[in-house]
């Protein structure tokens, strides 16, 4: 298997070069050549399938440059009940008639990017033990993505990880699960900006291709590929958990902001798994239902950015967009290319409104979406709460509202669950009056000395500060 860029750079590379490498040298993201093929057969013979193994499948189609037995090895010290809670690992139930909650939240840092994390933090260390190299990680979160990487890769030899947040944007158990941290290959940077100014320091740094270089700089967002792939699993075992024969069909609601965990879904769905729908779930910034309903997509200013209560999806530039609007043109480099870099520089949006491709998008690549608003999560939280004595966080809330907006009779739906409500406790608090539980081993965590820098939303200045941890 050989990957490519979106923007079109000619040279096409290994699983485990881009592993290492997160964004490609044009500035583009990387996609395989092809997504490997999936038939009924292939199935059933995963259907039953334990998690760790059958991620050792899905993974396989994609990495060819680490030894089999070395892969399942990895996929076996990963997926485990100990870390995840669950034998099932991501168990899934119903919580009324064809609408299923997956519960993706159960690991390290009690949300949905420990599923992917956890497998990253193992296969940078496999690798660079492999190489005999060290790689500084440079990352961007809005909330769960930080803490995540963090709890992965503390202690993993070989790696440093300067993850920067929006200073005083993520709640205060997403802050405190981050800045506790006092491993010495822990940075926490937090900027003077939104989330999509950190993301955007991530992206220039990368992109100066001699620093990059000279400090190793690797990235664990969903602009890398490993991550996105693991995400691709958990589709896969809620499909298998929600049906008992292949020919049948089913959908999922996905809370978005930067794209990564729908966009896994796209990859699944152009496998061949049966997939009917994949629901867009947005809150206020609303930038990806505005592309799915109007083919205008339309990034929005720090000033426009909304700070909301599913902090999360606080964004309004979807770095992993690009890889859907590549397929979405036919895999054309060259439009992809001008669209991100001339287009959006220049207007700041870009419409294919009139483009028969987003004609027949929905049909073709299955997406429809929804938005929610503070007063939709309150409402859904505090009916979720009373019919199903089930409490959801604030972006799972998102997610359930737009699964019913978008229910097809007889296909079940799959909501994917965020993260633990406690995450968020502020808003459970307003909509039902009491606090959500809390895990024992993170009791007082607010409470926790921190360690944590504080930073202009500055290139020059995240530069720096890497320069001067890495000599």
């Amino acid at each position: 298997m050989r990957y490519l860029s979106t923007r079109g750079d000619p040279e096409r590379r290994r699983f485990c070069e881009i592993l290492l490498e997160g964004l490609a040298p044009d500035g583009g993201l990387y996609l395989p050549e092809h997504y490997p093929q999936v038939d009924a057969a292939t199935l059933s013979r995963w259907r039953g399938l334990a998690y760790a193994d059958l991620a050792f499948e899905v993974l396989s189609l994609y990495i060819d440059d680490i030894p089999a037995a070395d892969l399942k090895a990895i996929c076996a010290r990963t997926y485990t009940a100990e870390i995840f809670g669950t034998a099932e690992i991501v168990p899934l139930r119903e919580l009324e008639d064809g609408v299923y909650l997956e519960a993706l939240s159960n690991g390290p840092t009690l949300a949905f990017k420990d599923m992917a994390m956890q497998m990253l933090g193992n296969l940078f260390e496999y690798e660079l033990a492999r190489r005999g190299e060290e790689l500084n990680i440079l990352g961007a979160t809005s909330g769960d993505t930080g803490s995540a990487a963090e709890y992965a890769m503390r202690g993993k030899k070989g790696v440093r990880v300067f993850m920067t947040s929006p200073d005083g944007r993520m709640s205060a158990f997403q802050q405190a699960q981050m800045f506790s941290l006092q491993d010495p290959n822990i940075h926490n940077l937090a900027i003077n900006g939104v989330f999509d100014d950190c993301q955007d320091i991530v992206k220039a740094v990368s992109g100066d291709l001699a620093f990059k270089r000279k400090y190793r700089i690797g990235t664990v967002n969903s602009i890398n590929w490993a991550r996105l792939l693991a995400q691709v699993v958990y589709y896969f075992a809620g499909y298998f958990q929600a049906t008992s024969s292949e020919d049948r069909q089913v959908s999922f609601a996905v809370p978005s902001g930067n794209f990564g965990n729908v966009c896994a879904g796209h990859v699944a769905r152009m496998m061949g798994l049966p997939i009917r729908q994949l629901v867009v779930a947005t809150n206020e910034n609303d930038v990806l239902d505005e592309f799915f309903r109007t083919g205008v997509y339309r990034v929005r200013s720090a000033a426009d950015t909304h700070e909301t209560s599913s902090p999360s999806m606080d964004i309004s530039k979807a770095s992993n967009f690009e890889r859907f609007v590549f397929d979405l043109l036919g895999r054309d480099a060259a439009r992809t290319r001008s669209l991100f870099e001339t287009e959006l520089g220049r207007a700041g949006l870009f419409d294919l409104g009139r483009d028969p491709a987003f004609a027949h998008a929905a049909e073709k690549f299955g997406f429809v979406s929804s938005r929610s608003t503070h007063a939709d999560r309150l409402a859904t939280i505090r009916d979720t709460d009373a019919r199903y004595a089930t409490l959801i966080d604030t972006h799972t809330a998102d997610g359930l509202k737009a699964a019913r907006e978008h229910l097809v009779p007889g296909v079940p739906m799959i909501v994917l669950e965020t993260a633990l409500p406690i995450k968020f406790a502020g808003t459970i608090v307003e909509a039902l009056g009491r606090e959500p539980d809390r895990p024992a081993r993170f009791e007082g965590i607010e409470a926790l000395p921190k360690r944590v820098v504080k930073l202009p939303a500055e290139v020059d200045a995240i530069k720096a500060y890497i320069a001067q941890h890495c000599d």
